[in-house]
This record gives structure tokens, sequence and C-alpha cells, in this order.
């Protein structure tokens, strides 16, 4: 079901609807430029949040940007980290619900 090439189907669905493909278009544009947090790092919080999500078109085409802007190994390794502590993080405090007091 995962397949790179399924991205060049996006021009169908952007024709199918395409003014909320031109918003998400714009909205993605702004949200990833260079800004007050540099490229990279929106590029790192990007790679974070495709690991929580496990998007593979996400972590594909964020990893690829990363580097392009100078995330190093190193970088990506940590930011992988980064998501693995937030993810469990998240179970155990979830956990708190399951809890009488």
């Amino acid at each position: 079901m995962y397949d790179m090439n399924n991205l060049k189907k996006l021009g169908t669905l952007g024709k199918n609807a395409e003014k909320a493909m031109k918003a998400f278009q714009a909205l993605d544009l702004v949200a990833l430029e260079n800004g007050v947090i540099p490229k990279k790092y929106k590029e790192l919080i990007a790679v974070a949040v495709a690991l929580t999500t496990q998007c593979p078109y996400c972590l594909e085409i964020h990893k690829e940007q990363a580097v392009k802007v100078g995330a190093t190994q190193e970088e990506l390794a940590e930011t992988t980290f980064v998501a693995a502590a937030l993810r469990a993080g998240a179970a155990v405090v979830h956990g708190s619900h399951l809890m009488e007091k």
C-alpha cells in the first residue's frame, strides 16, 4: 500500500478537491519555510512527527529535506529517540487513567 509512486496521484486528488489542496499546499509551504525556527529544525520536527504518526511518505520526504538543509545522521538519530521518548511517555501517562487512586 505504501509506495512512493502513489504520490504521483496527488495531482488527481488536487483536481478533485482543488480549493482544499491549494490551501493545504500554501499552509505546508509557509509552515516549513525558514523563519524564527530555522528550516533545518522544522524538518527535524517534521521527522519526529512522522516517526510518531508512522507515515512512511512523510518520513521519506522530510528526512530528505532535513539532510538537504544540513541535518546530520547524529541529529536524525537523536530526533528518533525524542520521538520514541514522547510515544513511550504518552503510554505511561495514559496509564494513569487505568489507576483507581
